[in-house]
């Protein structure tokens, strides 16, 4: 095993991360213990301790420098409270740790087949995102709800990007803080595979640059992975939304996912929807299936 993997290095950062969200009380210790502590959270040998390993053992895997056993690794996990996104990117990473080299893939296009699917649903927002939340394709309706996808350059057709450098879609959000840290959390967990991507790093670098938040929450490594969810937005003319959405993975490539967006019958959130699909002519797919994938040469 080389000792610096990019997948351990992660791990252990992931590690110390988490254990430095878990107060003392929470792990049973006494609460005149924590005032006197110099570090947030537990110490390294609180955790070694309470899994039954040495305190070299669990130094070496914060450090990057060892891959847990799987038991020791739920132990761990146990032991810092994790849950369960956060306990599957932990083994995420420890799994492709065991790999001689990060697995080679390709970006594929949007089928035409898809798009056509997505033109379809003329009163049900829809678009399709791939690997690092990059927007692949959508319909007319997604378009003028969210954002003008029509009007982008591909490379910021993202939806993390979207979301910390588009006023737009900032705007939309009543509760962007919690959008925007969902966004980075999803992002984080897509790193399981490759920590080390370029097209990854490129786009961490950039937010890095423009928001401190971004910054400081991706350094953070919180992970989440949801499929569901509901969220109100405010349309500029239309007005306030409440939508539920769905995402469905795509069985032919299970980096895609189809996101939908829907309104509950009779609601004024629905009646908008159908105002706002009067508004838009159909969408005609141009560039979408290749334009959004103009990296896909790139391999991890």
């Amino acid at each position: 095993m080389t000792a610096k993997h990019p997948h351990l290095v992660e791990l252990g950062q992931f590690l110390r991360a988490r254990r430095a969200d878990v107060t003392p009380q929470a792990f049973g210790l006494p609460e005149r213990d924590a005032a006197v502590r110099r570090v947030a959270g537990l110490r390294r040998e609180e955790v070694a301790d309470s899994v039954a390993i040495s305190h070299d053992y669990y130094t070496r895997i914060e450090q990057g420098r060892l891959a847990p056993s799987e038991p020791v690794l739920q132990a761990i996990a146990d032991a810092l409270h994790l849950t369960p996104d956060q306990r599957e990117y932990a083994e995420g990473l420890a799994r492709q740790a065991g790999r001689r080299t990060p697995p080679r893939r390709r970006t594929t296009p949007v089928r035409p087949q898809l798009q056509r699917l997505l033109d379809q649903l003329t009163q049900t927002p829809a678009f399709i995102v791939g690997r690092h939340l990059d927007v692949l394709a959508w319909n007319s309706l997604a378009g003028a709800l969210l954002a003008d996808l029509d009007a982008m350059a591909p490379h910021e057709r993202n939806f993390v990007r979207m979301v910390f450098t588009n006023p737009r879609v900032r705007d939309l959000y009543d509760d962007w803080e919690s959008v925007a840290r969902t966004n980075v959390a999803l992002l984080r967990r897509q790193a399981a595979d490759n920590p080390t991507d370029p097209r990854l790093a490129a786009l961490v670098g950039e937010l890095s640059l423009v928001s401190a938040q971004f910054r400081q929450w991706w350094a953070a490594r919180h992970v989440t992975h949801p499929s569901f969810g509901t969220k109100t937005i405010r349309h500029p003319e239309l007005g306030e939304f409440t939508l539920d959405w769905d995402a469905f993975a795509y069985t032919g490539d299970p980096e895609q996912q189809l996101v939908l967006w829907s309104a509950e019958p009779g609601s004024s959130s629905y009646d908008k929807l159908r105002i706002l699909s009067s508004w838009v002519a159909p969408h005609t797919p141009r560039d979408t299936p290749t334009g959004a994938l103009e990296h896909a040469d790139i391999q991890d």
